[in-house]
C-alpha cells in the first residue's frame, strides 16, 4: 500500500470506527455460526452454504483488513473556510447545461447521502482544488472535456 494519508472527516473516522467494531465482534460471531451450522450439514465438498459462509468470512476478513489499515493511516481533520476548494470542501458548481450540482470533495471513505462526491483524484475533482467562487474550471473527463462554474464553497460540516 501506499504511505499516503487519506483524509477522513471525524464523522467518517468514527463511522468507520464503529464498522470496524461490529464486524470484529457480531459478524465474526454470526459467520461462525454459518460455518457450523453449515458444517453439520455434511460432506463439505458438495456443501455450497459452507463453501458461500467461508466466501463471506474471506470477504469480511479483507475488509476488517482495509478498515484498519485506513483508520491507522487516515488524517483526521475538520475543515476550515480558506474560500479556495480543498479537499473537505462542499462545492456548489454550474454546468455547461446550467445545473447546479453540489460536489463533497474527498476521498470515497467520507461519503455522504445528499452529496455527490468528486475524489480529489478524479478529473472533477482534482481540477477543482484551488478554486474559488466565480472561477470557470475545464476538465477531461473520458467523455470530452467539461466546465464549471464555482457558485460557493465552504468547509463540509457533518
Amino acid at each position: 500500500m501506499t504511505d499516503e494519508r487519506t483524509f477522513l472527516t471525524p464523522a467518517a473516522y468514527k463511522r468507520m470506527q464503529d464498522e470496524l467494531e461490529e464486524l470484529k465482534t457480531a459478524g465474526r460471531r454470526e459467520i461462525e455460526e454459518r460455518i457450523a451450522e453449515a458444517r453439520s450439514h455434511g460432506d463439505l465438498r458438495e456443501n455450497a452454504d459452507y463453501d458461500a459462509a467461508k466466501n463471506d468470512q474471506g470477504l469480511m476478513e479483507a475488509r476488517i483488513r482495509k478498515l484498519e489499515f485506513l483508520l491507522h493511516t487516515s488524517e483526521v481533520r475538520e475543515v476550515t473556510d480558506t474560500g479556495r476548494v480543498e479537499v473537505g470542501s462542499v462545492v456548489t458548481v454550474i454546468d455547461s447545461d446550467g445545473d447546479e450540482l453540489e460536489y463533497f470533495v474527498a476521498p470515497q471513505e467520507n461519503k455522504v447521502s445528499g452529496l455527490l462526491l468528486a475524489s480529489p483524484t478524479s478529473p472533477l475533482g482534482s481540477a477543482l482544488l484551488g478554486a474559488s467562487i466565480g472561477d470557470e474550471v475545464p476538465y477531461e473527463a473520458p467523455a470530452g472535456t467539461f466546465r464549471v462554474t464555482i457558485k460557493a464553497v465552504r468547509p463540509y460540516e457533518g
